[in-house]
């Protein structure tokens, strides 16, 4: 028994290295990549020891793309912090809506309740092209075009559905007596909400946020069709390195690596909070 047992940990340990190489590798080459030039990429056999060179984030931190036929100008950090703007942005108007919401829709039945919660979700699932032209005649007409607050705005068709409907499980998974027995200590409602409800729920108010700042980030048609390029997101920034000359892909890895980072640092840190999701289990009526 002891020697299987061995074997099966020692067989489920490999089978994870090869899934974790397997998912690993493409991000990993991407790392690389960005320490090379064009030549060293395109190189055949492609080499994994190599000379670095800090070329290409030189490039995209001074702003100057070096093609075959010359420097061209392009506002890559720009753009990476229109990103966080727009994203941070959209996420904390959309839990300012999103919250009070979703504990509504948790906490009390009212006519036409799941209508109006499903009609929200369902804008997350609706193509953007399906809104943009109305979008952008309304915007033209109410001066909202080419602004921060305009894409912002738009942003909420991403994350305040997702953040209504996760959030709002996470509030229906919490006993309502905890809230009950608040209130009778001569709390407010909205006490209770505050400091009752929103606490136990923040973890999963937590990972909405999360993963509506990714879904924001990543957006690219919106961007692309109501703003223009002082205002436009990395996604769509990315479109200079394709040239008449030729791709950059020394300087797109580049450009990957450090629009990947700040999502991947939030995720690292708010890993925590999906952890103490987990315990809400605990409080279940």
């Amino acid at each position: 028994m002891e020697h299987s047992s061995l074997a099966g940990r020692i067989f489920r340990g490999a089978a994870l290295t090869l899934i974790l190489l397997f998912f690993m590798f493409p991000i990993v080459w991407i790392f690389l990549m960005s320490f090379q030039t064009n030549e060293q990429i395109l190189r055949i056999p492609p080499r994994i020891l190599f000379e670095p060179t800090l070329s290409n984030y030189e490039a995209l931190i001074s702003g100057q793309l070096r093609t075959a036929a010359g420097n061209l100008q392009i506002s890559f950090m720009r753009n990476l912090f229109n990103s966080v703007v727009l994203s941070s942005a959209a996420v904390l108007l959309a839990l300012l809506l999103g919250v009070p919401a979703a504990y509504a829709f948790a906490r009390f039945k009212f006519k036409l309740g799941e209508t109006i919660a499903f009609t929200l979700l369902s804008f997350r699932f609706a193509p953007p092209l399906l809104v943009l032209l109305p979008l952008s005649l309304y915007y033209q007409e109410l001066g909202l075009n080419d602004t921060y607050f305009g894409i912002v705005w738009v942003y909420q068709l991403i994350a305040l559905p997702l953040i209504l409907w996760i959030v709002r499980g996470y509030f229906e998974d919490i006993s309502p007596d905890i809230e009950h027995a608040y209130r009778l200590a001569g709390h407010s409602w909205r006490e209770a909400f505050t400091h009752i409800a929103v606490p136990l729920a923040g973890p999963g108010i937590a990972a909405a946020g999360l993963l509506s700042f990714i879904f924001c980030w990543n957006n690219f048609v919106f961007a692309l069709i109501l703003a223009s390029a002082d205002k436009q997101p990395v996604t769509v920034g990315a479109l200079a390195f394709v040239t008449a000359s030729g791709i950059q892909y020394g300087q797109i890895a580049a450009a990957i690596v450090l629009s990947v980072t700040p999502t991947l640092l939030l995720a690292l840190y708010a890993q925590r909070y999906l952890v103490e999701g987990l315990s809400l289990g605990a409080v279940k009526g």
